[in-house]
């Protein structure tokens, strides 16, 4: 199997399968609003979330779940191959931190 990685895997028919995004769909960025800033990596996204009160909950090879300091319930999942960031991901930040994340058409 080739391909850039782009897409997410799915289950059809008991079989995981990987569904390319359709031609000419844009892709989404995150940006930090407060700086109207991009987010570019892991460790950037990782930066600002730490300074609203998220931390590391869990880590492995390939994901990497932060929750709020203060002990909510909300967790945070996200790929630590930033390539691998989906607007799944990145719409999950924007909702658990309304004020200071936003998705746009890159």
């Amino acid at each position: 199997m080739s391909g850039s990685g782009a897409g997410v895997w799915v289950f059809r028919n008991g079989v995981m399968q990987l569904e390319q995004p359709a031609a000419g769909t844009p892709r989404k960025a995150l940006v930090y609003v407060p700086t109207n800033e991009v987010v570019r990596s892991v460790e950037a996204l990782e930066r600002r979330l730490g300074s609203l009160g998220w931390e590391r909950y869990y880590e492995n090879r390939s994901i990497l779940q932060l929750h709020k300091r203060d002990g909510g319930a909300d967790l945070i999942t996200i790929p630590r191959d930033f390539a691998s960031l989906r607007s799944t991901h990145m719409y999950d930040v924007v909702v658990k931190n309304r004020d200071h994340f936003k998705v746009v058409d890159a």
